[in-house]
């Protein structure tokens, strides 16, 4: 019986124990091969001297590596311990880090030293807060294998747990539409800290390979997909924008599936990737809270800007605001769109809230906005208009404006997105000064939010400006994305 996703990539073993589940490109003209014997002989060696260490179940392991191997290594060997992985992007240091520890309440932090035989150094935190007092013990009745934190839609960012038996029905309703097994090789290339379970998991549990690139550039990218017969591409707008610019001749002729998620993709990049590789971008609305619901794996080359239907697990449905279904909705009848299925979120970090408080009646609200069309086709409509995409990396505004807010010189602040042709979009903000003589610095700034926020959530632009502009009833305007 497989209890945990562990369980079922160790059987890999019984069945083709040499079957490669990790292919990483390198200095050199060779790539890394590490087997499904190797991977598993690794991470129960990791895991072993975790649970020496101290590491014990239900416990919060944050880990902080570099995309790579290491990343999945540490990562299976956390869960291998029966601890509840947390990752943490690898520019969080110094008080970022810490912060993110507090709120996480992680009891210890894995940071991968790729320079010591070791492999890693096991960080306590000493004693740690329990999690709302009582719902401590809630949590380790869920079995956590998983906690990530969401972009939030204001400063306070959710952490969403899943627990063992989540991740699995998860995976299982996922793979009935990617349809992911042992033959498949999928080229990698999205932040594993920001996605991890509908993918790297998924794969390692069907007995796929998953290659590795050792850079961003889009030569060697494709140089390792076409070398290693890439079958499926899981990637962001951004890198499918990028590989669609390669000017060489490299082809993909394995290639059976790419997919773009982490943000909608703009028509014009999915027809320049289908003119360069001849193989239409499928759209997947991915959620932390949800899982993989959606997929156009059925009209990806007549209709690029949907995100597909739902997968046969899942029940997706448009809420008015009366509460009631929108049938039929049409881009000018749109709803709420909510979903109800197998491998939703247990339960929310702090403050404590179990899973069945947010889902019921109405299953999971996602806060988008959409519609169907007449083929049963989802379309997304609008999202929050304060969320920032970059690269795939999502945040939001007032998380940025918190910040900012604290900064003595500070009055109030707004931070919005602004296009970016490589990336996406860029954060940028407007700064009213506390006292207008004495406007603070951009430099100044820049050091405020270097100290206190991940590299990537840091303004590319600051404006000083006399006064926000606010709506009819006093709160601070909104602008929508700039575009340069």
């Amino acid at each position: 019986m497989t209890d945990t996703v562990l369980d079922a990539i160790r059987a890999h073993i019984v069945r083709a124990p040499e079957h490669p589940a990790l292919i990483a490109a390198r200095s050199g003209p060779t790539p890394e091969r590490i087997s499904y014997r190797e991977l598993v002989t690794r991470v129960d060696a990791l895991a072993a001297r975790l649970r020496a260490a101290g590491v014990s179940p239900a416990q919060r392991v944050g880990l902080v590596a570099r995309q790579g191997t290491g990343f999945i290594e540490l990562a299976l060997a956390i869960l291998a311990a029966d601890a509840c992985l947390v990752p943490i992007a690898d520019d969080h240091t110094g008080a970022v880090l810490e912060s993110f520890a507090e709120r996480a309440h992680l009891h210890w932090i894995v940071l991968e030293r790729e320079d010591s035989a070791e492999r890693f150094e096991l960080v306590t935190r000493g004693e740690v807060p329990a999690v709302d007092g009582a719902a401590e013990r809630e949590f380790a009745a869920l079995r956590p294998g998983y906690l990530r934190f969401t972009s939030g839609t204001t400063s306070r960012r959710k952490g969403v747990i899943l627990g063992h038996s989540a991740i699995l029905a998860r995976l299982a309703a996922a793979n009935r539409g990617l349809g992911v097994g042992p033959s498949d090789r999928i080229l990698w290339l999205l932040p594993m800290a920001h996605h991890f379970v509908v993918s790297i998991l998924l794969y390692l549990r069907n007995g796929a390979t998953i290659l590795l690139p050792a850079g961003a550039l889009a030569r060697p990218i494709l140089e390792l997909a076409a070398a290693e017969r890439a079958t499926l591409l899981y990637a962001s707008p951004y890198h499918v924008s990028l590989l669609a610019k390669d000017a060489s001749a490299i082809a993909l002729p394995s290639l059976r599936l790419a997919i773009s998620t982490a943000e909608g993709i703009r028509v014009e990049t999915a027809r320049a990737f289908e003119s360069r590789f001849g193989r239409p971008v499928a759209q997947a609305l991915g959620i932390i809270e949800v899982g993989l619901p959606v997929l156009n794996a059925h009209s990806a080359a007549r209709k690029p800007d949907s995100l597909g239907r739902p997968l046969p697990d899942y029940d997706v449905w448009l809420r008015g605001e009366d509460g009631q279904p929108v049938s039929p909705s049409s881009r000018e009848k749109t709803g709420e769109i909510c979903i109800r299925g197998p491998g939703l979120f247990d339960a929310y970090l702090d403050p404590w809230t179990a899973a069945r408080e947010i889902l019921e009646p109405d299953g999971f609200r996602t806060g988008d906005q959409g519609y169907f069309d007449a083929d049963g086709e989802l379309y997304l409509v609008g999202r929050r208009t304060n969320r920032i995409n970059m690269a795939g990396m999502k945040f939001f505004s007032e998380e940025v404006e918190a910040v900012l807010d604290a900064h003595p010189g500070v009055r109030r602040s707004r931070v919005f997105a602004r296009e970016h042709a490589h990336l996406g979009e860029i954060p940028v903000a407007e700064v009213e000064p506390a006292d207008p003589a004495r406007p603070p610095t951009a430099r100044d700034l820049v050091t405020h939010c270097r100290e206190r926020l991940p590299a990537y959530k840091v303004p590319r632009e600051f404006r000083v400006v006399a006064a926000m502009p606010e709506t009819v009833t006093g709160k601070m305007a909104r602008p929508r994305a700039e575009s340069r």
